[in-house]
């Protein structure tokens, strides 16, 4: 592991204590399949959670890898099923989206906290979202989003949560991306958002600054981390929705860090495994690129003291768009999701 970091490796023993829990009422070995009608009576068992030292985060045993990792043992598919158990056995983050926004944020926190553990939420619907890509979209206008946002943490209230603010936001301002007639209104936005998430209670807030790839230097991300109210947040987030390694994530986040105050950092590590795909064009290096793998399990044991947490932030499984003959962007995308856990390390 990266780093010479021993906690993953714990992590991962412990992930795969959760996937013989989950396939011992199975009572069937990883190469057997029964014939149609002859499916084993005993469900699968849904995740549980970690253990609160290593991961404090929430595993939600209704997720959608849950779902595809029990309709493929009800199908006999047993192998496959142990793949996506992988996946289904940790944490990931809950990404909120247009509709409902208070009933999403309180479902989400409300059953973690039942489970005592903490929830690991995505505010994703900035205006001009994504510069009309795979993930086009967000709210119509300033006001609209303001009007979103204010339910969003109605519905966290008082319980835990980690929140990675606005994914890509911030890098697409850098990169020339969104307009420049857009960049005054998005940073008042996202430093608003940042001071009422920072209102409640046991809130930690995360500013996406993009990866190690994308905005170079580092010293490029200060200042829109600094405008976008950096300060009053937890930190930023690293790496959502990318393959860059941990160790290169550390190496920028730290450079990052002592340009804003020494503030900490959180880093995805859902799909890193194998690094980036080197030698590629920009689309066929971060859109479904082939050969990747899961990377270390979620935990804040990272042996690092600016780095708060590894997060699964972008869920495994679920495609980047629709390249590669992947479906939508967000949607499953079983081939892909049994790709990364094949290659886990």
């Amino acid at each position: 592991m990266y780093g010479g970091n021993t906690g993953p490796r714990r992590a991962l023993a412990l992930t795969g204590a959760a996937i013989a829990m989950m396939l011992l009422a199975t009572g069937c070995s990883s190469e057997e399949k029964k014939p149609a009608g002859q499916h084993a009576s005993a469900a699968m068992q849904p995740p549980s959670q970690l253990p609160k030292s290593r991961s404090p985060f929430w595993v939600n045993p209704d997720a959608t890898a849950a779902k595809q990792m029990i309709q493929l043992q009800q199908a006999g598919k047993t192998q496959d099923a142990r793949l996506i158990a992988r996946i289904a056995a940790q944490p990931e983050a809950e990404w909120i989206g247009v509709d409902d926004p208070e009933g999403q944020t309180r479902g989400f926190t409300e059953a973690a906290a039942k489970a005592d553990r903490d929830a690991v939420l995505v505010l994703y619907n900035i205006p001009h979202r994504d510069c009309g890509q795979y993930s086009q979209g967000g709210a119509s206008d300033g006001n609209s989003y303001r009007a979103w946002l204010d339910k969003a943490v109605a519905g966290i209230g008082d319980r835990r949560a980690t929140v990675i603010l606005e994914p890509d936001a911030l890098p697409h301002m850098e990169d020339g991306c969104t307009p420049r007639q857009f960049h005054e209104e998005r940073y008042a936005l996202l430093k608003e958002a940042v001071g009422k998430l920072k209102q409640l209670p046991r809130t930690k807030v995360y500013l996406d600054a993009g990866n190690p790839s994308w905005v170079t230097p580092a010293d490029r991300m200060a200042e829109p981390l600094k405008r976008a109210g950096v300060d009053q947040a937890d930190g930023f987030a690293l790496n959502v929705s990318n393959f860059q390694t941990t160790q290169d994530s550390k190496e920028y986040g730290r450079q990052l860090s002592a340009l804003v105050g020494g503030k900490h950092f959180v880093i995805d590590t859902s799909r890193n495994g194998n690094g980036p795909l080197s030698g590629a064009d920009h689309e066929k290096a971060w859109c479904n690129p082939e050969g990747r793998a899961l990377g270390e399990p979620p935990t804040t044991k990272t042996g690092d003291p600016v780095v708060d947490a590894y997060l699964w932030v972008k869920r495994p499984g679920e495609s980047d768009g629709s390249c590669k003959g992947g479906p939508e962007a967000g949607q499953w995308w079983e081939a892909y999701a049994l790709e990364l856990a094949r290659n886990a390390k």
